[in-house]
């Protein structure tokens, strides 16, 4: 198998099972009722802007699932243009939304965002929360990008020359002229 598709699927594993950490944390959090990130709990007044903190999280852990399936569809991208483009636009607003996250959550821990709440009690708990959106975002993105590569090297080849005529390109007339 060459490298480009083993890093493609590695990348791609890894950032389904990012997905799949976040899920089983907010679970966890929604069963203790907390708001917040491991390591990273919300200040207090951020409980009185949500009416349930359980189904918030199981909310954003049900998000967590749907960032795992958008992942795991980078595998095998289909090359149907109407399932390739949402999924591509989907991994990437995600890998925005993790590595703003990670931005975020990063500045509050290194105290350069008090407005983000207080530096965590916990840091270690903390850094592996932040350790592990890190390695997720960097892995989702390699996937997205890889998978992008992938598609175009099915559709034309190494040399970037369609591999043979398509519905509508002009090289069937073309041939036949």
């Amino acid at each position: 198998m060459p490298r480009f598709r083993t890093t493609h699927r590695i990348a791609a594993l890894t950032a389904c099972l990012g997905a799949l950490a976040y899920t089983v944390s907010k679970v966890d959090l929604a069963r203790d009722g907390e708001l917040g990130m491991p390591g990273f709990p919300a200040p207090a007044d951020a409980y009185g802007a949500v009416a349930d903190v359980a189904t918030a999280q199981l909310a954003n852990a049900g998000l967590g699932l749907l960032m795992a399936v958008v992942a795991l569809l980078l595998l095998r991208l289909p090359r149907t243009r109407f399932i390739r483009w949402p999924v591509l636009a989907a991994s990437w607003a995600g890998i925005a939304m993790v590595g703003a996250g990670v931005l975020g959550f990063g500045a509050r821990a290194a105290g350069l965002a008090p407005g983000l709440g207080p530096t965590p009690p916990h840091l270690p708990t903390a850094l592996a929360a932040l350790l592990v959106g890190t390695v997720w975002a960097a892995a989702w993105a390699v996937a997205s990008v890889s998978a992008v590569r992938t598609g175009q090297r099915t559709a034309t080849g190494a040399t970037g020359v369609p591999t043979a005529p398509t519905k509508g390109s002009g090289m069937a007339e073309r041939r036949n002229a």
